[in-house]
């Protein structure tokens, strides 16, 4: 079965370059061209992925992608025609999980597309690991599940993965290159600040206090702490 991406532009005439070229590759689309009708096809029609511009009438990508998030964690990149830095980090920091600046190239788009759809397949229960405890976390792999003194925290399924592969990894200094390429599955078209505001954001969700279970190695990237004394 394909899988099925809502895309949300206001300018039909980039819906329809995208439906092209998305059916193209075998996926099935449905189209929305305003804030209000984006957030109904978001929650109603179970895509499983979100391609979503900024600049929208009713109600603009950002707010959009917020009120998506409080429902759902399908994958959403952004699509924007803006170069500054501010509207990246901004998607990112109400939940996005990727962007791509207007104007792209339809093999650019795909392959972050291919890497989101990715993420998000099953794992094969034979690969899940039992269910990790770590100072006050506990992580389980096959609910995708983290609890905290046994509260549960929400987490998007990118930040998900970002946490256990730095658990799985603990202690071991990773770089920003190498998150790009595990977590997001890709190098060439990677902005380091992804990899940056993603950490800030699991950070934020995890503790008040930002390092008290991922520390930023400076100059070179980010580690989850072994023990209380790193």
């Amino acid at each position: 079965m394909s899988a099925k991406i809502l895309i949300v532009d206001d300018e039909r005439n980039i819906v329809n370059i995208l439906k092209f070229n998305l059916q193209k590759e075998g996926y099935t689309t449905i189209e929305a061209y305003d804030g209000q009708e984006a957030i109904e096809k978001g929650l109603n029609e179970h895509p499983d992925l979100i391609l979503l511009d900024v600049m929208l009438p009713i109600y603009d990508g950002f707010t959009v992608c917020r009120k998506l998030r409080e429902r759902i964690q399908t994958p959403i990149i952004m699509l924007t025609a803006k170069e500054e830095e501010l509207d990246k980090v901004l998607g990112l920091e109400l939940g996005a999980d990727d962007y791509v600046t207007k104007p792209f190239s339809p093999r650019e788009l795909i392959a972050r597309i291919k890497s989101n759809l990715r993420r998000m397949k099953p794992k094969d229960l034979k690969d899940l690991k039992e269910s990790i405890t770590i100072f006050d976390l506990q992580i389980n792999e096959a609910r995708y599940e983290v609890l905290k003194n046994n509260q549960p925290i929400e987490l998007s399924s990118r930040e998900f993965e970002l946490l256990s592969f730095l658990v799985e990894n603990r202690g071991v200094v990773m770089s920003r290159e190498k998150l790009l390429e595990s977590i997001w599955d890709y190098n060439y078209y990677g902005d380091m600040r992804t990899v940056d505001v993603t950490i800030s954001r699991l950070r934020d969700k995890l503790s008040t206090d930002k390092n008290k279970y991922i520390v930023t190695k400076r100059g070179i990237g980010y580690f989850f702490r072994k023990d209380d004394k790193e």
